[in-house]
């Protein structure tokens, strides 16, 4: 298992991803899950993968040479020479089919279904930063501003602040610490999610990026990120006021009459009916 966040605002792109895959509970090992293709000045992407790593180590073999070849084009398409990020996409969606090709039929007659999932995303040239998610038969989809970010993996853990906190106009250091919150609430809930943590913050417009950082239980930043956030979530959780039973006096009574259904019905013998 694995987790891998990659948000998409006005002001930039972040990739955050963990490195920890395991085989069994005696087989875990540290294998990382981001890899960054660039070219200053002309463009700039970011894959993060999940799923069964042959497959996702695989795909991106086959990525660094992929070709689509286009009727009236001389040139065959690549993820160096793509005018757009929709034609990248494209050509990781044809490495990925083209390892089904090769492998599928061999995995799935030992019992191992064909299961990989990725987020791809970057800019090139003028064309604005688009963010995309690419499924196991190699199709994909892209991020819209009601829905700026995309997870693979465990990623039931990470929504909630996510879903709470970016938009559209969040900026980009406040998305690079959301992401970080959300990773940090899913390394407290599953295990098979783990440190070290990649991640990438890129800046829109640039075609380059220099904030690459790779994170251990040692960075300061994120041992802050991890205390803070558990002692502030215990400090607003001890803020809210109990509830109030017993006729007991409050501002936000919770014994009050529901609009439309009635109070849940007891069964205190064996003859009375459920409904």
């Amino acid at each position: 298992m694995t987790y891998c966040v990659a948000i998409k605002t006005r002001a930039g792109l972040v990739f955050l991803s963990d490195s920890r895959t395991n085989a069994g509970l005696d087989q875990i090992s540290t294998f990382r899950k981001m890899i960054i293709y660039e070219k200053p000045g002309d463009r700039f992407m970011t894959l993060l993968s999940a799923g069964n790593l042959s497959i996702s180590q695989s795909v991106r073999e086959v990525l660094q040479v992929e070709k689509l070849v286009e009727p009236g084009h001389d040139e065959p398409l690549t993820i160096w020479n793509a005018t757009s990020m929709f034609d990248a996409a494209r050509v990781l969606g044809a490495a990925v089919r083209r390892v089904y090709e090769r492998d599928a039929a061999a995995l799935r007659a030992t019992g191992v279904e064909f299961n990989v999932s990725m987020i791809f995303g970057g800019q090139i040239g003028q064309e604005g930063m688009r963010l995309f998610q690419v499924y196991s038969p190699g199709n994909f989809i892209e991020a819209t501003e009601e829905t700026p970010y995309f997870q693979i993996g465990e990623s039931k853990y990470g929504k909630p602040v996510l879903d709470r906190v970016i938009t559209p106009n969040t900026p980009l250091d406040e998305a690079a610490k959301c992401a970080l919150v959300s990773m940090d609430s899913t390394l407290k809930s599953n295990l098979s999610v783990g440190l070290p943590l990649d991640m990438v913050v890129y800046e829109a417009g640039r075609l380059q990026s220099d904030r690459i950082v790779c994170i251990d239980e040692h960075n300061p930043y994120f041992r802050m990120v991890r205390s803070s956030w558990g002692e502030k979530l215990r400090q607003m959780f001890d803020s809210i006021e109990h509830p109030a039973w017993d006729g007991q006096q409050s501002e936000v009574p919770i014994m009050v009459p529901a609009a439309r259904n009635t109070v849940l019905k007891k069964i205190r013998t064996p003859d009375e009916k459920l409904i």
